[in-house]
């Protein structure tokens, strides 16, 4: 599986917002795009006027950084959410907030979508008691994860769950985190997903 080896705030300085992507450090002074509000790159700090074109490639590489997804995967993703009923744009959102590492995350199991990648492949984590560590595994309705019996009392788990304890769980979930499992509920509606981006402009980009 190809990784991307970039330096993760270059990526948020590139898309000239914070993506939270390195988990504590985002919410801290050290945050790279706090201290330098510019695209990397010697000529970063100068504004450049976007085509529609180019507008339509910065949201669908925003949001392929985001979820941390190869561009041939999340082609693939955006060609199931064509295929299905429904608001196209929608669909494929709800798709990449179904992958195992996104679900992970948001139950407050990583600080990160990075770290929940992680984890996920070195098989910390259950799904209806049976061990997954496929990242892009999707998830359904009604399935359940948990932190695997071995991985609970891990220093890094109490320091995880200690961090996200105090943020908001999304509403079609639902997590314990002192025994730490969590179920999926229901599909996750548009208003459940607060990441800032613009889908309808990756549906125009496909669409050329």
């Amino acid at each position: 599986m190809a990784r991307d080896t970039k330096a993760v705030c270059r990526k948020c300085r590139r898309e000239g917002e914070k993506l939270f992507l390195k988990g504590e450090r985002c919410f801290s002074d050290k945050c790279a795009i706090e201290r330098r509000p510019y695209a990397p790159g010697e000529q970063g700090n100068k504004r450049q006027k976007l085509s529609e074109f180019g507008v339509q490639l910065r949201e669908k590489q925003k949001v392929r950084k985001i979820y941390g997804v190869s561009e041939n995967q999340f082609r693939k993703y955006f060609e199931m959410a064509d295929t299905k009923p429904g608001i196209t744009g929608e669909n494929f959102l709800k798709i990449l907030e179904s992958r195992f590492d996104n679900v992970v995350y948001r139950l407050g199991f990583a600080a990160s979508r990075n770290e929940a990648r992680q984890l996920v492949r070195h098989g910390h984590f259950l799904v209806n008691g049976e061990q997954v560590d496929i990242p892009s595994y999707l998830l359904e309705e009604g399935d359940e994860v948990e932190v695997k019996d071995s991985s609970k009392d891990m220093k890094r788990m109490q320091e995880i769950v200690e961090f996200t304890g105090q943020q908001n769980i999304a509403a079609w979930l639902e997590v314990n985190l002192e025994d730490k499992t969590g179920k999926i509920l229901k599909e996750p509606e548009r208003e459940d997903i607060d990441i800032p981006v613009r889908e309808q402009l990756i549906v125009e980009f496909y669409s050329r």
